[in-house]
């Protein structure tokens, strides 16, 4: 019975270890996740821009005469 007591209770702070590294690292990922997004979304304002004085440009031009 002690044999098995102790089985679980090193079970048990195996589980409890798992548990602390697994929610570490859901940390990390949430803080990458947010960054990612926070990056790709000022990569799609700067194409917008980007694409605004493109046209804004392409207006400007004269048009070609054939």
């Amino acid at each position: 019975m002690e044999n098995e007591l102790t089985a679980l209770e090193n079970k048990l702070a195996q589980l409890i270890q798992v548990s602390g590294k697994l929610r570490a690292e859901n940390h990390q990922l949430r803080q990458e996740l947010a960054h990612a997004l926070s990056s790709n979304r000022l990569c799609s304002d700067k194409m917008e821009t980007a694409k605004a004085r493109l046209e804004k440009l392409l207006t400007s031009l004269p048009e070609e005469q054939s």
